[in-house]
């Protein structure tokens, strides 16, 4: 397991159009960077962040069943502790996500209380706009949309998830030697993926991402933002942008306590219209199991939702491919 450093970018530098070919030497090569001086500190995260931990601790049932969402179209609310299983989806085993979430997107959201409501909507925005302001620069330095400032705008009509991920203090059926991972390899159906995680209080570190066919160890680094380049970038980008795989270790044994792990995670999805070839993202490795010549964003996570409601069902196919899990760590 390597350590290698990941470099770390100043958004302040970065929308004045400094260190672009440093830029596109990480996202061609590893498809993962810190970000800092994007407007605020850990302090702010850390708000949004105790908001949705108190409900997840203090919430009663009952108000836990009104904010969750039936509707496997979409993910909205209140998601329960091993509700969800990236392993079943990517064909990677049987085991669940030891996670439980609160997700909210553009519309259609369920809150506990408008104190919960104003605090993520702000905190939402102001982290789409940073989501904006790194795409910007990422395509700027992969020569994406820079003759075409209109289409670049069509495709920043967006269509974004945000959502708070605890990971408890695994239990003694879910450390490493028995079950390796508490969230299992994908990569994101995004453009990008922001992540402001806290560490685990022992020190493990639980986020291990794939570079050059090698895991390395990403760890929380205070006041910044972890950015994780997604599929659609890879896509929209001919393969320049990497879309690296990860996902969430368990912990030994001997690190079982004090393991739990925390993440504000802002996937800045396309709109459901956008559009791409299938047989142009098979080539980039994106096992795309549509079998038109050209799909929509929105039938790409429609596929993925199907699998997400019927994968416990015996007579229904597995999910094949590795990126069809839309939201990750």
């Amino acid at each position: 397991m390597s350590t290698q450093s990941i470099p770390v970018f100043s958004l302040q530098d970065l929308k004045k159009g400094l260190q672009k070919k440093a830029l596109l030497e990480c996202v061609s090569k590893k498809g993962l960077f810190y970000l800092s001086d994007y407007g605020f500190d850990d302090t702010r995260h850390r708000t949004a962040t105790n908001v949705g931990l108190d409900f997840f601790q203090n919430g009663s049932a009952q108000e836990k069943a009104l904010c969750s969402n039936l509707d496997k179209s979409q993910r909205r609310g209140f998601s329960e502790l091993e509700a969800e299983s990236t392993a079943t989806i990517t064909n990677n085993g049987n085991y669940s996500d030891y996670s439980m979430c609160y997700s909210m997107g553009l519309s259609d959201n369920v809150f506990p209380n408008d104190n919960f409501k104003s605090i993520w909507s702000d905190y939402y925005n102001d982290i789409y706009d940073i989501a904006r302001d790194t795409v910007g620069a990422v395509m700027s330095a992969a020569g994406v949309f820079t003759d075409n400032e209109e289409k670049f705008e069509e495709f920043m009509d967006c269509n974004p998830l945000l959502r708070l991920r605890y990971f408890p203090d695994v239990p003694e059926d879910r450390i490493a030697e028995k079950v390796p991972m508490r969230m299992a390899p994908h990569y994101d159906l995004s453009i990008v993926t922001l992540i402001q995680q806290f560490g685990c209080p022992n020190g493990f570190v639980s986020l291990h991402v794939e570079v050059d066919g090698e895991l390395i160890k990403v760890p929380a680094v205070p006041n910044t933002i972890l950015i994780l380049c997604g599929a659609v970038a890879k896509i929209v980008s001919k393969g320049k942008i990497l879309a690296p795989i990860h996902h969430v270790a368990s912990p030994p044994t001997d690190l079982a306590v004090g393991s739990e792990r925390t993440s504000m995670v802002f996937f800045l999805r396309p709109n459901s219209n956008f559009s791409f070839s299938v047989p142009e993202a098979r080539k980039l490795g994106l096992d795309v199991c549509i079998k038109s010549e050209q799909a929509t964003f929105g039938q790409w996570v429609g596929e993925n939702y199907l699998e997400l409601s019927s994968h416990n069902e015996p007579d229904k196919p597995k999910a094949k491919d590795m990126q069809r899990q839309l939201e990750s760590v």
